[in-house]
């Protein structure tokens, strides 16, 4: 390691990288703008400015950019040169000549980088009197507000949107002194990491529109440490809440997961927990006849109803590991079913064992940053695990690194390397069913049925080992063979599949492809795609099929279903559903929003959402994470477990006499199932201090306790108790640095924005200290080869009267949950069904024509569109949307249009 000096005091600095990095990881103050720690440096703002000198003998010295300078042994450096702050002080004068200085009304007062280093450099008052450079505003849909004359040309947002995510639709554009970020016109911001920009910006041009609309400064919100619960990635987050209302989400950092950034669904689909209908009261009674209820009375109810009856548990892949748990203890392990479709249950225990019984270990996002050649298999990442497309834009980085490598330029150089690599890229092949956003950067794309798509994977994996399986007549060599040839070279390579086009071959194949490379001693990675933020979680808690368990109560095996955070019209044919839930003697639910499910039901009880509850959930790596509760819900309001120990109690169940807290359950489920037993050590238990006090939740300066509740009492009341963890509902607590699963917010003293990560790191860019959140649960059980999956499907072939209908997935509308936003659905697409436009033509069928789908016993009234990249012979239906819910696809349908009467 080398050693510097800083203002003649030695310090060791990791190799490779940076003066500015050197000097914030070592816990100096140093202003920067433009530096960002995962996007490198530019040297735009000038900002961070320091006098190096030759050596011990040099008192002359010169002015030298600390994120421009290499930290190399020897380097001499002084950041308290009166020469080198008065260059700082001159420079934030300048960057702030144009600033309306508009803090007491700006949204990013209080949390703004822009006031942080203002502070820091000691430009404390305005001399400029002069006329200001002035914008219009852009309307950029309904995520990210814009107010261009706060910006000081730092740069960021452009090279984050562009350079980072991939946006196409946003630039910098200029005009004499004039330099504008934004959209050519107004409109909607295309990217799905639009709102990234808001954390991105040091100062207040882009904020969140959501956050607008019931705006709460920082301090006076209450925080906890979450997860994303919009799809299996499972992103770190920051949720924050304000007399009851949830108010916003932020990204939480977490090295081996997202990083410093979120996708738009993850950041904007929070706004179901405000949603006005929620439930806050046990309901009795079914459909229009429901009333709301006294929970004792509830309990009652559902106690007297289980006494005689023959009960089964639906549990649910968007419910935590503790809430599926309890359900399974209610009604025993063989009469639990998992809650996941039918069609999806299979495709997950077929991932699951893979991981655990194959060689190959499953990738993180860091991983797949860090992959330098990447196949992905039947997956359409960006639509299903945006975080994920986002690391592989990083990862076509890695290879072309070698050309800045031969140049000798540090990888922090960030302009020096684009200049260096210009449009290279690394290798990355995607293989779906139609285009994807990702295509752009690829090396090469192939789209095709899931069975044709699958037969590339097999043949991939032949041809890197021919020993693996080779499909019949085969026809995708030579392809094969490329995609083989850059995966073998690469020091990294990664495969990247799931369950999107609803494949189990797809998913066989590319374990194929990772088990062939690691036969061939490369250090493969395997990443896997399910459906919902705790499906693996779900599988490891096991549980039969849904039709199972539609069966038992066709049968009479069962009389009575209790159903777990589920709405179970989407996850089957509205005609079974109905028909399971109509001979059920009695339905009883358990949801935080009202569903045709808990319309359904004769007892309905309020969950509380992953803000007004504690739990753990599972990701698609196998890594277990925490997740706690905000803030404590109105009405009736608890958690699922909760529930469901107080009906067990009720019953005069004992072991539930023992299920007092969060930590008593989570024990109960390690020992019960020992594939989870280590999501005891995910996050200290409840009984952790920090010199004798809990972690406040709510900041040093949060501000009016007593007006919180002043419509109801004069006197402050006693806050929420919080058995569950070592959180505090209030400022009364330890407000130091806590564990890395329990850091609920970034703050440093004269560091109030996010950039205040920096002083919870190992070192800056590197994990938080104490390690990343998190724990993994899955790990290889062998690295001896595996045996390979020997049955490639056969080449599809088009019938002239059916298609293939297959799911489409999007970002805003597929999940569930989200779709609730309005933000979120106002992105979301309307009904509609792609077709090649061959078929289009040959069926007779117009671009814009009503057709009717028929799958089964579903049928569906949809726009045709013509997309040239859907295969002829399928036909694409839009996943997951509130009007399609479900739909028995992959599956053979007919099309037929739709006559005016």
């Amino acid at each position: 390691m080398p050693t510097i000096f800083i203002d003649n005091v030695s310090h060791e600095v990791r190799d490779g990288i940076n003066l500015l990095e050197a000097c914030l990881t070592l816990g100096f103050n140093l202003p920067y703008f433009c530096w960002h720690p995962a996007m490198g440096s530019v040297g735009a703002c000038r900002q961070c400015a320091v006098k190096q000198f030759r050596d011990e003998t040099d008192t002359h010295g010169r002015l030298v950019m600390a994120c421009m300078t290499p930290a190399a042994k020897g380097t001499r450096i002084s950041i308290e040169d009166p020469d080198a702050h008065e260059f700082r002080t001159s420079i934030g004068e300048c960057l702030m000549v144009h600033h309306p200085h508009d803090c007491p009304v700006c949204d990013e007062g209080g949390e703004c980088h822009l006031q942080d280093m203002t502070v820091m450099d000691g430009h404390t008052y305005r001399r400029y009197r002069g006329s200001k450079r002035t914008f219009r505003n852009q309307n950029l849909g309904p995520f990210v507000n814009q107010e261009m004359n706060r910006c000081i040309q730092c740069y960021r947002c452009v090279r984050f949107y562009r350079d980072y995510a991939g946006g196409r639709d946003f630039d910098v554009q200029f005009l004499r002194d004039r330099v504008f970020f934004g959209r050519h016109d107004d409109g909607m911001l295309e990217s799905p990491f639009s709102g990234n920009l808001v954390e991105v910006c040091p100062t207040g041009v882009f904020t969140d529109k959501t956050l607008k609309r019931h705006f709460t400064r920082k301090w006076d919100e209450r925080t906890a440490p979450s997860v994303c619960v919009h799809c299996a990635v499972g992103c770190n987050t920051i949720p924050g809440e304000r007399y009851g209302l949830l108010r916003r989400i932020r990204a939480r950092f977490n090295g081996a997961v997202n990083g410093y950034f979120l996708c738009d669904r993850g950041r904007y689909g929070y706004e179901f927990v405000n949603d006005g209908r929620r439930l806050r009261l046990p309901r009795l009674g079914r459909g229009s006849g429901q009333a709301e209820a006294a929970p004792a009375e509830a309990v009652e109810r559902i106690a007297s109803i289980m006494a005689g009856a023959r009960a089964i548990g639906i549990g649910s892949p968007r419910a935590s590991l503790e809430a599926n748990f309890a359900l399974r203890a209610l009604v025993g392990p063989d009469r639990f079913f998992s809650g996941m479709a039918a069609n999806d249950q299979p495709l997950v225990t077929s991932i699951l064992q893979i991981l655990r019984d194959g060689p190959v270990r499953s990738a993180s996002l860091h991983d797949a940053e860090q992959a330098d050649a990447v196949l992905v298999l039947g997956e359409d990442v960006t639509n299903t695990a945006p975080m994920l497309a986002l690391a592989l834009r990083q990862s076509i980085r890695r290879q072309p690194m070698d050309i800045a490598a031969t140049l000798r330029i540090p990888e922090w150089d960030d302009t020096a390397v684009r200049e260096a690599v210009q449009d290279a890229k690394g290798p990355l092949f995607i293989a779906s069913v139609a285009a994807t956003p990702l295509d752009d950067v690829a090396t090469a794309t192939v789209h095709g049925a899931p069975d044709d798509l699958a037969r590339l994977g097999f043949a991939v994996a032949h041809a890197i080992d021919s020993s693996a399986a080779a499909p019949a007549a085969p026809d995708e060599g030579d392809r094969a063979a490329r995609i083989a040839r850059s995966l073998c070279n690469a020091r990294r390579p990664l495969v990247v599949s799931g369950t999107g086009c609803g494949n189990a071959a797809v998913i066989r194949a590319a374990a194929n492809v990772a088990w062939a490379l690691h036969r061939s001693g490369r250090p493969a990675a395997l990443a896997f795609v399910v459906p919902e933020c705790n499906s693996l979680g779900a599988g490891l808690t096991g549980g039969g099929r849904l039709d199972a368990a539609f069966d038992a109560i066709e049968r009479a095996d069962a009389d009575t279903v209790v159903i777990l955070e589920n709405d179970l019209f989407r996850r089957g044919s509205s005609t079974a559903v109905s028909r399971m839930l109509d001979r059920a003697a009695h339905v009883i639910a358990i949801d935080h929003g009202t569903t045709e499910t808990t319309a359904r039901a004769d007892v309905v009880l309020p969950a509380g959402t992953f803000a007004e509850s504690d739990g753990t959930l599972v990701n698609n790596e196998g890594r277990a994470q925490r997740f706690f509760q905000v803030f404590a819900p109105t009405g009736e309001v608890r958690e699922s477990w909760r529930w469901i120990r107080d009906l067990m109690i009720a019953a005069g169940r004992k072991e539930a006499d023992t299920w007092r807290t969060l930590d008593d359950i989570t024990a109960a489920l390690a020992l019960a199932l020992p594939a989870l037993a280590a999501v005891r050590d995910v996050a200290p238990p409840a009984t952790f201090r920090i010199a004798g006090l809990k972690i406040a939740r709510e900041p040093h300066r949060y501000s009016g306790r007593t007006a919180v509740d002043a419509d109801v009492t004069v006197h402050e009341p006693k806050p929420p108790e919080d058995p569950d963890s070592a959180l505090s509902f209030t400022m009364e607590g330890d407000q130091r640095q806590p564990p890395s699963a329990l850091t609920l917010r970034f703050w440093a003293p004269g560091w109030n924005s996010v950039q205040a990560v920096n002083h919870y790191q190992t070192e800056v860019g590197g994990p938080l200290r104490g390690g990343d959140p998190g724990r993994r649960l899955i790990e290889p059980a062998s690295r001896s080869a595996a045996a390979y999956f020997d049955e490639a499907p056969a080449r599809f072939n088009r019938s002239t009267t059916e298609w293939l209908c297959v799911p489409l997935h999007h970002i805003f509308g597929s999940e569930e949950l989200s779709v609730v936003a309005p933000g979120i659905a106002q992105r979301m697409p309307r009904r509609y069904v792609a077709l090649n436009p061959d078929d289009l033509a040959r069926a007779g069928f117009g671009d814009g024509d009503e057709v009717l789908v028929r799958i089964g016993d579903e049928s569906h009234r949809l726009v045709a569109h013509a997309v040239p990249s859907v295969p002829a012979g399928i036909a694409g239906l839009p996943a997951g949307l509130p009007s399609l819910r479900w739909l028995p696809i992959p599956a053979k349908g007919a099309i037929h249009k739709v006559t005016a009467p």
